[in-house]
């Protein structure tokens, strides 16, 4: 068994708590705003996942690796400093993993995003533009997963070469591509990519339904981590974890 300190003990905290047996990992100790994880706090855990908030993503990064543990980062929004945590696991040599969604689908949806990318780049008079939903207590936005799919949009779109993410009041840059976001109700999470032309209109829609598929990417990414040392995202190693795991 795998065992697990979490990190934030919220409704994603629970649903990894709630799976954590279907992985051969057990929860042995969990912390919040309440009990926060420090330097010394002595427990005897493997891996660490933080589901918590952006501002207390570094922190608890820090301390992890103080301890030598290894990390699954699922909170988002913390993204300006990936060099500060880059720098921490390489002074601490452990296992860190991040990613902007931990969801089984959403990996299977930017890949898709990226093939519309490539049919896109090759027909100019079509343009693609991407809309995401959320709840109304997600604190940053775009969300991550939208960033990470803009950001396999502007890879593989050569006339697409920066992002918009705020509502524009005027004609928007042709060059530019525009991820709009909306916050309200208990919308766990829902993203769009829509692809528009004069003739007709493609949508590509992944919807979560509840937030098991990001607690059980991030139990599959918890036993992958463990043992291991260098820092990874989710996304780029996603296919290597799904065939060790099968």
């Amino acid at each position: 068994m795998t065992k697990l300190a979490l990190l934030g003990y919220g409704s994603m905290g629970h649903e990894v708590q709630r799976f954590a047996a279907d992985y051969r990992c057990e929860v042995v100790s969990v912390y919040d705003v309440d009990r926060p994880l420090t330097k010394g706090t002595f427990t005897d855990f493997d891996v660490a996942i933080d589901f918590t908030e952006p501002a207390a993503a570094v922190d608890n990064a820090r301390n992890v690796c103080a301890m030598g543990k290894d990390l699954v980062i699922g909170t988002t929004g913390w993204y300006e400093h990936l060099h500060i945590l880059r720098h921490l696991q390489q002074e601490a040599n452990n296992g860190v993993i991040w990613g902007s969604n931990f969801s089984v689908g959403v990996q299977m949806f930017f890949r898709l995003v990226r093939a519309v990318g490539i049919l896109a780049n090759d027909v100019n008079e079509y343009d693609v533009v991407m809309h995401e939903w959320h709840h109304k207590r997600k604190k940053d936005s775009p969300s991550g997963t939208a960033l990470t799919a803009a950001n396999i949009l502007l890879e593989e779109i050569r006339r697409k070469t920066a992002l918009d993410t705020e509502t524009q009041h005027s004609k928007i840059d042709p060059h530019h591509l525009h991820v709009t976001s909306t916050r309200g109700g208990e919308i766990v999470g829902k993203h769009t990519v829509i692809v528009d032309g004069t003739s007709d209109s493609i949508e590509l829609t992944h919807t979560a339904k509840d937030r098991s598929g990001f607690a059980r990417g991030a139990l599959m990414a918890a036993r992958w981590i463990h043992r291991k040392q260098g820092f990874y995202d989710f996304t780029q190693v996603y296919q290597q974890i799904i065939s060790e795991q099968k």
